[in-house]
């Protein structure tokens, strides 16, 4: 009698479980559930990690190196009784110099923090030039017999960059370069005329000016041994203030203030050079 008490009451329970499963679940616990596992969602860094820009799985540049590098570019032009266009009889020499020396330290893996300076000198002497448009007699004639102008910038510039390696590779990877810079230039020109057989006195202007700038620089860099890496940069974007102040023959003075804000790659901003890492 015990036994079929005991096995009635087992059965009873075997129901009540089965029914209590097959219950529907309502919207409220559902929401219960989503309360539960809201606990485990991802935070904003942890949602950035996943793009793989801050991931540690690939060390490119690791911690605590050091950056040595930079870039350079020299040109020079003569020209002897050349035609171009409406110009002829153009007689002129000058160049071109740049260089950018580069120091940075990683502080963290794929991350480093630096310096640049960059110099530029720029030099054109025309010795003798002229411009003719329509008819001889009717026409445009404009000469120039001398034209002299030295132009010198330099910027000090502070870097971040952020290397972002191509899946797991040890050699190829890309970068960005934020530099927020400034620096000053200065510049002379001077100039003569011929006025009846005659030359007039030398006109010169004196020009000095400074800038702030701050941009962003993309690029590839390839490391070609253990070492030694080459990189390709160019500037995409960036917000540009300048402000130069002339003094014309010592008596009159002018000044000019522009800034620019630049959401396009910049072609002039191309930039090949070598760094070194150790």
């Amino acid at each position: 009698m015990r036994t079929n008490k005991l096995t009635g009451l087992l059965l009873l329970l075997c129901l009540a479980g089965t029914a209590q499963a097959q219950q529907p679940v309502t919207p409220a616990d559902s929401a219960a559930s989503v309360a539960d596992a809201g606990s485990t969602e991802l935070t904003v860094n942890q949602r950035r990690q996943e793009r793989g820009l801050t991931s540690k799985s690939n060390v490119f540049v690791p911690r605590g190196q050091w950056i040595f590098g930079g870039t350079a570019s020299y040109s020079t032009h003569s020209n002897d009784s050349y035609n171009f266009l409406v110009v002829e009889g153009i007689d002129s020499k000058g160049y071109t110099f740049k260089v950018s020396p580069l120091l940075a330290y990683a502080f963290r893996d794929n991350m480093a923090l630096g310096a640049r300076f960059i110099y530029g000198r720029t030099l054109l002497q025309i010795d003798g030039a002229d411009i003719k448009m329509g008819d001889p007699d009717t026409g445009i004639n404009l000469t120039t017999d001398y034209y002299y102008a030295i132009r010198h910038s330099y910027t000090f510039a502070v870097i971040w960059r952020q290397y972002i390696p191509l899946g797991n590779s040890k050699r190829f990877a890309l970068f960005t370069e934020t530099q927020l810079a400034g620096g000053g230039t200065q510049a002379k020109f001077a100039m003569e005329q011929p006025k009846k057989d005659q030359l007039i006195p030398y006109k010169g202007t004196y020009e000095t000016g400074y800038h702030f700038s701050l941009g962003v620089s993309p690029g590839l860099i390839a490391f070609a041994t253990n070492n030694m890496a080459v990189e390709v940069s160019v500037g995409v974007m960036g917000i540009q203030y300048s402000h130069t102040k002339q003094t014309h023959n010592r008596i009159s003075v002018g000044e000019r203030s522009s800034s620019n804000m630049n959401f396009k790659v910049n072609i002039f901003s191309i930039g090949l050079g070598i760094s070194f890492y150790l």
